[in-house]
């Protein structure tokens, strides 16, 4: 069973709480999941991460509780074979526009004839060949979740989420934001309105539905649209917002940069 199907089926009217690892450190991620956090996305897509270092953050989020979700930089089958080998089991796709986009998503994560990971037989994703039948077995596990980042792709939500083995959706404001013509304004009215209106929607499909802000109070707005499981900042934004926090206590200095305008900038990052 996939851990991320399983963390929203058990989730009930309390939607699981994550944040981005953007420090693509494994020691950062592994005390960002000893903090209580459901879920958080392993980001590939805007982070210094390699596959070894992902292989590390795997291996360190293990210890935890965290249902790790990897962002992968595209939807790329190339890569998305060498990210499940190294043992992502849930696998978020950026900048997905429509539902051929989605479908090519989900084929990245399935073995033939379902898809088109390629096999390999020692990989940390098999336990290096020791889990019995992994080649059959391997596709159940797998979880896809696609991001939808623009007014084209909102447009194609029901497509999109009628594509088989997509399990989730996911709206990222940051991106949408500037599509919409409100670049760097992730709570513009119009924005807000197009993110209330996905999860309208995705509600009446029966599909998951999540997103990230910046702030607990931007999250408590998105939890009140109906968002299903929700993220907040990332490891860096959170550890910036705090260090700026205590250096502006003790020095009082007027020109310490505005804690608010990097949580907002991890957002635009993370989303």
């Amino acid at each position: 069973m996939n851990a991320f199907r399983q963390l929203m089926r058990a989730a009930g009217s309390k939607p699981p709480i994550g944040t981005w690892i953007s420090s693509a450190s494994p020691i950062v991620a592994e005390a960002m999941g000893c903090a209580g956090f459901d879920w958080g996305v392993v980001d590939m897509e805007h982070a210094p991460l390699d596959m070894m270092g992902l292989v590390h953050l795997l291996q360190a989020l293990g210890n935890t509780k965290m249902v790790s979700v990897v962002r992968v930089p595209w939807n790329d089958a190339v890569m998305v074979k060498r990210v499940l080998d190294a043992g992502a089991t849930t696998v978020l796709f950026p900048f997905v526009q429509n539902a051929a986009e989605a479908a090519r998503a989900v084929a990245a994560t399935r073995y033939p004839p379902l898809g088109q990971r390629g096999m390999s037989g020692m990989s940390r994703a098999s336990k290096f060949g020791t889990v019995p039948n992994y080649l059959k077995s391997a596709d159940g596990g797998m979880g896809v979740i696609v991001q939808l980042e623009t007014p084209q792709a909102l447009a194609q939500l029901e497509a999109i989420a009628a594509v088989d083995g997509v399990d989730a959706i996911f709206i990222g404001p940051a991106d949408l934001s500037a599509s919409m013509g409100h670049v760097g304004q992730f709570t513009h009215p119009s924005v807000m309105q197009a993110m209330a209106d996905a999860a309208r929607r995705c509600k009446g499909l029966g599909k998951p539905v999540g997103t990230i802000g910046a702030t607990p109070e931007v999250v408590t707005q998105y939890r009140a649209m109906g968002y299903d499981y929700l993220a907040i900042a990332s490891d860096m934004g959170l550890l910036m917002s705090g260090a700026l926090a205590a250096v502006k206590s003790l020095r009082g200095m007027s020109d310490t940069p505005h804690v608010h305008s990097l949580q907002t900038g991890t957002q635009t990052d993370a989303a």
